[in-house]
């Protein structure tokens, strides 16, 4: 493809040991790969991806307003996780930065790890394995229980908490869900109206909501009590949901047979710092290190997918997934054509002083594409052979304009 920038000069700096399919895939297009095994912050990141066009990070690294500020150069950031609740959405579109990520590649994986969890809960796996490693022989059948014919509740019925639906009803488990929005139920899972009605109706609670305003701290000393007694509460989904203080103490006063946790609010930023939880040491508790959507697979399909998002937007302008800027999916630039990219402010008149500059300099539209959003607009025209960097002078001139972009 001939480009009207090199490729090689497209530099992207990948950090926190991102899969190595998304190295192959951007360094197929030539682009320039750099690594980075661990997430950075401060000076240490602004300095890796100072002159970087695009940005790849998983759920450690944090971006920040300041971060955009500093990154001239940065057309697009992957996340290549299912959150992007590590970036400012806002800062990045003030940038024309578009932001994307991979909701679907992981959603088996952590999918798979609740329904292990919901079995080992139940049966008490994890208490007598570690009974066992202390040199402990404690035979019993006492509390435990097959999870055929036990209720599941999911407190998120969205990717994840479907595809839990579907795996443990074919267990034997009945279904039941709260969201807060409309969601048709699979199988025969059923949808309650109220938290607290799914809270004191189901043997084990699993969540699989994103961190919001509204879901931060929804389990708490309240919501605990209303569960039923000997009850599981599982937790994969974010941090910061669950009041771990309050569920130590439902886990030591036995109101709960057990929980299984994968997220926490604080969470070491490397393998070498120590981890810190209420929950350390009760044998009824399984904690892992935020590893329910990292399987081979999972990790291999969320760099292709990222990885493949990032290089669309790069060759053709698409956006489609973006999650912070008006998605567009654009065909591929017929040959001959110069492609222009747009990202302005979403106000009256823009696009009359677009097309009023195109005319002015004897530039013909071969084809327009547009979408906005409350508060920015993303137009891209394609355009028969000009003198690129006219065009391009002319709309940085204008005042609305946040980014342009051209390609041939």
């Amino acid at each position: 493809m001939s480009t009207s920038y090199p490729l090689n000069k497209i530099k992207v700096v990948l950090l926190e040991n991102i899969h190595p399919r998304a190295v192959e895939l951007l360094e197929e297009q030539g682009f320039t790969v750099e690594q980075h095994a661990k997430a950075l912050s401060g000076r240490e990141l602004r300095a890796a991806a100072a002159d970087a066009s695009l940005v790849g990070i998983r759920s450690k690294t944090q971006l920040t307003p300041e971060f955009f500020e500093n990154t001239p150069r940065l057309w697009a950031v992957g996340c290549f996780c299912i959150g992007t609740n590590q970036v400012d959405l806002h800062a990045a579109a003030e940038r024309g930065v578009a932001v994307f990520n991979a909701p679907f590649s992981n959603t088996r994986s952590v999918a798979e790890v609740t329904i292990a969890e919901i079995i080992a809960l139940n049966r008490g796996l994890f208490a007598r394995s570690v009974q066992m490693h202390r040199g402990e022989w404690i035979k019993s059948a006492s509390g435990f229980h097959e999870v055929r014919g036990r209720t599941l509740g999911l407190i998120g019925y969205g990717r994840i908490g479907s595809q839990v639906s579907v795996l443990a009803e074919s267990l034997g488990m009945r279904v039941i869900y709260f969201d807060t929005a409309d969601r048709l139920p699979l199988g025969n899972a059923v949808a309650v109206r109220r938290l607290e009605d799914l809270l004191s109706a189901a043997d084990v609670v699993s969540l699989h909501v994103p961190s919001t305003p509204q879901t931060r701290g929804m389990i708490g000393t309240r919501e605990l009590a209303l569960m039923r007694k000997d009850a599981s509460l599982i937790n994969n989904a974010r941090g910061d949901i669950v009041d771990l203080d309050a569920l130590a103490k439902a886990l030591t006063s036995r109101h709960l047979a057990g929980a299984a946790l994968d997220v926490f609010p604080d969470e070491p930023e490397n393998n070498n710092q120590p981890f810190k939880c209420p929950l350390v040491g009760l044998d009824n508790v399984i904690l892992s290190p935020h590893i329910a959507g990292s399987t081979e697979e999972a990790q291999r399909n969320i760099g292709e997918e990222t990885a493949t998002k990032l290089i669309k937007f790069m060759n053709n302008g698409s956006t489609s997934t973006a999650v912070n800027v008006p998605e567009v999916e654009l065909p591929m630039l017929h040959k001959g054509n110069h492609r222009i990219l747009h990202v302005h402010r979403n106000v009256p008149g823009v696009l009359s002083k677009l097309h009023r500059l195109m005319a002015d300099l004897g530039v013909n539209i071969t084809a327009e594409y547009l979408q906005s959003n409350p508060k920015h607009s993303y137009v891209i025209m394609d355009i028969e052979p000009v003198e690129g960097d006219a065009v391009k002078e002319g709309l940085k001139k204008i005042p609305e304009t946040i980014r342009v972009r051209t390609l041939w």
